[in-house]
């Protein structure tokens, strides 16, 4: 099952997916295309918890990329990115799903200065309500590994582009091949649960790359192929421009 699959990482994964000849059922809110013949399409809402347990009825596993990708206004990031995470984490159950794979985010850890070098198992620190949304579907993640017996793997992916653009993104660039091996390694670890940054192998690195390599993450591209780093200041958020208080504030409802 890939929910979120008609965005910019589910197209891209599950078109790699159907070359590893895996059988899928792709759901999101939007209309999206089959990637293949083995690739069984579905419009379905997050908010629906009877009809993901139906339609999770005989899955190996659910990478669950749905949900509002940015800052938002928080009402919208709690009804969308926890209530529908706790709605796949609980359909999985129901249904006997063996994994479950959570596209979380590095934004969950933002508020971390540039000269910190942040690990998975250091408090999250997030840079907007957007953040404190993943930190709270990571937790959900945790609870159903260890209450329940669902297997989780919480990916934190960071910055999805062809290229780097900026001085950020050459420390947080993840290339879509890389994303692609950080997907597989969580699909097939034999951990029960685990929580790692889904990052390219970049000179300059902000993020732990151990946790990763502990499941068979071993990411092969570098933004430095792109050009030589560019500095930053080491007292600034990681999180960049996301985390200023007008990115929130500019998103709440009036």
């Amino acid at each position: 099952m890939v929910t979120g699959a008609a965005g910019t990482i589910g197209s891209a994964l599950r078109a790699a997916l159907a070359k590893e000849r895996v059988v899928l059922v792709s759901t999101d809110v939007r209309p999206t295309t089959p990637v293949g013949p083995d690739d069984a399409v579905r419009t379905l809402d997050l908010g629906d918890l009877e009809s993901l347990v139906d339609l999770f009825a005989g899955a190996d596993g659910v990478i669950h990329l749905g949900g509002i990708a940015d800052e938002a206004d928080f009402h919208d990031l709690a009804e969308v990115n926890v209530v529908g995470t706790y709605h796949v984490l609980e359909a999985a159950r129901r249904a006997g799903v063996r994994r479950v794979v959570y596209a979380s985010s590095n934004r969950l850890t933002g508020m971390y200065t540039a000269g910190e070098h942040v690990s998975p198992d250091m408090p999250p620190r997030p840079d907007g309500f957007y953040g404190v949304s993943k930190a709270a579907a990571e937790a959900l993640c945790r609870l159903y590994a260890d209450k329940f017996d669902v297997s989780t793997v919480s990916v934190r992916i960071g910055t999805y582009e062809q290229r780097p653009n900026s001085a950020r993104e050459q420390r947080t660039w993840l290339s879509p091949a890389d994303a692609v091996r950080a997907f597989l390694a969580a699909m097939t670890t034999s951990a029960h649960t685990a929580v790692f940054y889904a990052v390219s192998a970049n000179a300059e690195l902000w993020w732990d790359l151990d946790a990763g390599a502990a499941i068979g993450f071993a990411p092969r591209d570098d933004a430095a192929e792109w050009g030589p780093p560019e500095p930053l200041d080491a007292n600034m958020p990681q999180g960049g421009v996301y985390a200023t208080p007008e990115y929130s504030t500019d998103r709440m409802r009036r």
